[in-house]
């Protein structure tokens, strides 16, 4: 064979490799762009379909509860002292700070402006191996696509009773992406529907719903925040009063 129809044949085979890559993030919509929150469900925060109180355990109602009257009257919480939320109070509440989704076929980044906060959703093989997950506020995220609806399941959290919707290490998430078509202004909307079981926290798994408008040539601004120092606080908080961290 030829070098020149060598060469030939590979060009083929990349060409017919980016072709099915295009066709397969072809088949699903494009996230992409920048997004605020959106009128009706979800402006502000997010929307809880299930009336009344969260359904804590008698183990989360403790420690939240402890937990509340220790930064009860203060300014104290993670974002003051330059943490960022995780999961999922930073998907939930992002919106007053704009978020900003790149999508790729086999990775989608979401950046919240709040902390420039970052979440990496990977999908098939872009997926470490169990073991090689490490736990944190925001979790480890991995996606698929069911028709047009995008599908993210995060586990490998902490635990955190500092946020709305505290939970301990042995929660997991799955969230529910879709596009519900546009606003009177025209900008294009972009829903989620997102439970959470946690057994040690709920009773029953928790389901919240949230909206974004997307923003025309939108742009995601820096946000200054250093020192990592809430747990430290927290800690000094409950020995000067002589408690256990909650």
């Amino acid at each position: 064979m030829g070098q020149s129809m060598r060469v030939g044949k590979y060009l083929a085979a990349a060409w017919l490799a980016l072709g099915a890559v295009a066709a397969s993030a072809a088949e699903h919509p494009d996230f992409t762009g920048v997004w605020t929150n959106a009128s009706g469900p979800g402006i502000g925060g997010a929307t809880n379909t299930a009336a009344g109180p969260l359904p804590f355990t008698p183990l989360a109602q403790g420690r939240v509860a402890a937990y509340q009257k220790l930064t009860g009257g203060t300014d104290d919480s993670p974002g003051y002292w330059c943490v960022g939320t995780g999961m999922p109070g930073s998907m939930l509440g992002s919106g007053g700070y704009p978020m900003e989704i790149l999508q790729r076929p086999e990775q989608i980044n979401i950046v919240y402006e709040a902390h420039s906060e970052i979440r990496r959703i990977y999908f098939g093989d872009r997926n470490a191996p169990q073991a090689d997950r490490l736990a944190s506020r925001g979790g480890y995220s991995s996606g698929r696509w069911e028709g047009d609806t995008l599908v993210v399941e995060t586990d490998n959290l902490v635990d955190q009773v500092d946020q709305r919707t505290p939970h301990s290490e042995d929660a997991t998430i799955v969230e529910r992406y879709k596009l519900e078509g546009t606003d009177a202004q025209g900008r294009r909307i972009l829903a989620v529907e997102m439970t959470m079981t946690d057994p040690k926290f709920y009773t029953k798994p928790v389901t919240l719903q949230k909206r974004w408008a997307q923003v025309p040539n939108g742009r995601v601004l820096p946000y200054e925040c250093t020192a990592e120092t809430w747990y430290e606080r927290i800690e000094a908080m409950a020995k000067k009063a002589g408690v256990p961290i909650p």
